[in-house]
């Protein structure tokens, strides 16, 4: 899969995309229009470091920190991830 943000990429939940408790369910989804992307803990920590105004790299080194885990593991992990949500138009990159 080739990586579809940069380092210096600022993804962002497009309008229209958000990040939603199914309570129901008791998870977290990604709802997006006429589609929802059920989430691990994972992916909801990723999804929740996006605000618009932090790049990719800002991104993996607060997941890293707070996770005590290896910036390059966690900035490819987050790269794979934002990488296949670009794909679906359910993340852009600014």
């Amino acid at each position: 899969m080739t990586a579809l943000i940069a380092p210096d990429g600022i993804p962002y939940l497009p309008r229209g995309v958000r990040l939603a408790d199914d309570r129901v369910r008791g998870i977290r989804i990604l709802h997006a229009p006429e589609r929802a992307l059920q989430l691990d803990a994972i992916g909801d920590a990723i999804l929740s470091e996006l605000d618009g105004s932090r790049s990719l790299s800002q991104i993996a080194a607060a997941l890293a920190g707070r996770y005590a885990a290896p910036v390059d593991q966690i900035t490819a992990d987050t790269t794979d991830f934002l990488t296949g949500l670009i794909e679906r138009r359910m993340v852009f990159v600014k």
